[in-house]
C-alpha cells in the first residue's frame, strides 16, 4: 500500500471517497466478467476436446480409405483423378461479440461444378477413393468448426488475462492505496480539528482571565 500524494483537505477526502466507490464498483463488475469469461472458456475447452477427438477419428478413417485406394490404383490414375476439383470453396467469416470479445463465426460457401462431387469417372478408380472423398468432404465442416472454437478459446484466454490483471490492479493496488490515503486524510483532519479546539479553548481562557 502507498499513500497518494494529495493535500489533506476535505475536498480531497470527498474526491477520494468518490474514486474509491467507483473503483469498488468497477472491481465487482470486472470480477463478474472474469467469472463469466471463465465459465464460457471452460465450456469451449470441453467442446473443443470432444470435437477434436471426433475430427481426428474421421480424418484417420478417411486417410485409411485413401491408402487403400493407393494400394489398388496406379499412381498415374490416382494423380489424374484428383487433378481437377469439382467444387470451389470459400469461407464466410463473421464476428460475434461475447462478453466484449469478438469471436469468429465461419461457414463454408460451396460452389459445385457440373458433374457431381467426384472429379473423375468411375471406370478406372476404386470405391475406396470414393469413400475417402466422401468422408473428407463430410469432415471439412467439423474441421472449420474446430478452427473456429480453437481461435475463440485463444481470444477468450487473452481477454481473461487482461481482465485478471485489471481486477488484481484494483484489488491489490488502487483500492488499498485509496483506503490508505483516506485514512491518512481523516487522521490529519481530526488532528487539525483537535488543534483548533485546543487553540479556541486557550483563547477562551485568556479572555476569561482578562475579564
Amino acid at each position: 500500500m502507498a499513500k497518494l500524494n494529495v493535500n489533506p483537505t476535505r475536498m480531497s477526502l470527498s474526491i477520494l471517497k468518490t474514486r474509491l466507490s467507483t473503483a469498488k464498483r468497477g472491481h465487482k463488475l470486472l470480477k463478474d466478467k472474469q467469472d463469466e469469461l471463465m465459465r464460457i472458456f471452460i465450456d469451449m475447452i470441453r467442446k473443443n476436446k470432444a470435437l477434436r477427438v471426433k475430427v481426428e477419428e474421421a480424418l484417420s478413417h478417411s486417410f485409411k480409405s485413401f491408402l487403400l485406394a493407393r494400394a489398388v490404383m496406379s499412381p498415374e490414375f490416382l494423380e489424374s483423378a484428383l487433378s481437377f476439383p469439382k467444387e470451389k470453396i470459400r469461407i464466410d467469416l463473421k464476428l460475434k461479440n461475447v462478453m466484449s470479445v469478438n469471436i469468429p463465426k465461419m461457414e463454408f460457401q460451396r460452389e459445385d461444378k457440373e458433374g457431381g462431387m467426384f472429379p473423375y469417372g468411375f471406370v478406372q478408380t476404386s470405391s475406396q477413393l470414393d469413400d475417402a472423398i466422401v468422408e473428407l468432404r463430410e469432415v471439412m465442416n467439423q474441421l472449420l468448426e474446430l478452427a473456429e472454437i480453437e481461435k475463440s478459446c485463444q481470444l477468450m484466454a487473452d481477454e481473461i488475462e487482461k481482465t485478471r490483471r485489471r481486477v488484481n490492479a484494483l484489488e491489490y493496488r488502487t483500492i488499498p492505496d485509496l483506503n490508505e490515503t483516506i485514512k491518512f486524510i481523516r487522521m490529519k483532519l481530526d488532528e487539525n480539528e483537535r488543534s483548533t479546539i485546543t487553540r479556541l479553548m486557550k483563547v477562551k481562557d485568556i479572555i476569561a482571565k482578562q475579564r
